[in-house]
Order: structure tokens, then C-alpha cells, then sequence
């Protein structure tokens, strides 16, 4: 049993689904391992991780529709409001998806589905530089 970790940044320009599935897909199969599971982990409060359609971009258009609705800039139940109307929203988007994937390797490849792709979705309107880890376990 090996393992091996690495981080990706990734430069956002306001809140979108970013597609990392090319980085990811990369770093992994340059691993030189067949079979094992990926960690990917994003060390934010305020963007996250998730695994969706990466086929018809409207899925992404409309994951953002749903968030910007279920959890509105400048609702006034959030009282945390020091780095701005989108912060709070941030944090409660981030609470409701993932900071942590768990992805099978096997053949050598992440086992992603068909039509998957793995997106780090940022929930701030400012650039930022986000961090993910990789880390790798198997042989």
C-alpha cells in the first residue's frame, strides 16, 4: 500500500461551479497507481466541493439559480454580515454541499460516471485562490 498527496489552487473569479475534473484526472493517473481511493479536500469555509453533470452547462446555470434562491444575499436572519451580504450565504452554501470527496481508483483512472464531473463551487462574489489537497491511497 502507497500513498501520495498534492494540492491544487485554483484561481475563482466570483461564485460559478469551476470544473477541476482535468487537474484531478491528471494528477491522479500521473500516480502511477491502479487501485486505491482519491481524498479531495478544500481547506475554505466559503467555497466547496462537489460531484455533478458535467455534459449540458444549464445543470450548473441551474444549480446556481437554486442556491442564490435557497439561501439569498442580504437575508436578514444572518447577523455575520463583517465581510459582506454574500459571506454569511457563503457559509451556509458551503454547510449544505461538501468540503470533502471520496473518488475510487481503479485501472489507473478516477472512477467518475459518464457525465460526471468533479467542480469546486465557489460562494463568494470576490476572486479568490482556493486550495484543494489530493491525497492518495492504494497501489
Amino acid at each position: 500500500m502507497r500513498q501520495t498527496t498534492s494540492q491544487i489552487s485554483i484561481s475563482t473569479r466570483g461564485q460559478r461551479l469551476y470544473d477541476i475534473t482535468p487537474q484531478v484526472k491528471d494528477w491522479a493517473s500521473g500516480s502511477g497507481m491502479q487501485t486505491g481511493v482519491l481524498t479531495l479536500y478544500i481547506q475554505h469555509t466559503s467555497a466547496s466541493l462537489l460531484i455533478n453533470e458535467n455534459y449540458d452547462s444549464d445543470v450548473l446555470v441551474d444549480m446556481e439559480a437554486f442556491f442564490a434562491r435557497l439561501v439569498p444575499e442580504g437575508d436578514p436572519l444572518f447577523i455575520h454580515t463583517v465581510e459582506g451580504p454574500d459571506d454569511m450565504p457563503a457559509h451556509v452554501r458551503a454547510a449544505l454541499t461538501q468540503t470533502s470527496l471520496s473518488i475510487p481508483l481503479l485501472d489507473g483512472r478516477i472512477a467518475l460516471g459518464q457525465w460526471q464531473g468533479i467542480f469546486l463551487y465557489e460562494h463568494r462574489a470576490m476572486s479568490h485562490t482556493r486550495r484543494v489537497l489530493l491525497h492518495l491511497i492504494g497501489e
